[in-house]
């Protein structure tokens, strides 16, 4: 008697290959490296020295959890899809936490201005991922960010 063969479960199975949220990751710290000089100067402007320091500390934050969540999710699809999706859901969860948690630690010291820190780290969220947005592939073809004329893997 033969069996048929089984099917792996997709809980269990794992993912090879390049890791697409990586590329994804290190573009949106690339794309908030690159508006930070703005974002601290206008801060700066309007709050002097402490206004820029709490941007560049909410700035700080916000980049770090985008490198976090590309971490978290690249390292754990490498052992499991199961393990990965459970990573992303409390691996946002606990960043989120730990957001929560360095603001709480720093809200009293001297130098720090809430509302410069505060708009710095939810205009940073949203304004690099709605920035990002133009920039990603929703394809098989090209998963993570969309290729250009220059890239290796363009179609051109």
């Amino acid at each position: 008697m033969t069996m048929a063969p089984a099917t792996p479960s997709p809980y269990v199975t794992r993912l090879e290959g390049p890791a697409p949220e990586a590329a994804i990751s290190k573009d949106l710290v690339r794309r908030g490296l690159m508006v930070s000089p703005v974002a601290i100067a206008v801060f700066g402007v309007f709050w002097g020295w402490n206004g820029a320091l709490s941007c560049t500390y909410g700035l700080s934050l916000v980049l770090f959890n985008f490198a976090a969540a590309a971490v978290l999710v690249s390292t754990t699809a490498r052992i499991s899809l199961g393990l990965m999706m459970g990573a992303a859901l409390f691996g946002y969860l606990v960043r989120l936490s730990l957001i929560f948690l360095a603001v709480y630690l720093v809200r009293n010291a001297g130098w720090v201005e809430l509302v410069p820190l505060g708009v710095t780290i939810i205009v940073a969220h949203l304004g690099l991922l709605a920035w990002e947005f133009k920039y990603v592939s929703a394809t098989l073809a090209f998963p993570g960010l969309k290729p250009t004329a220059d890239s290796p893997r363009s179609l051109t």
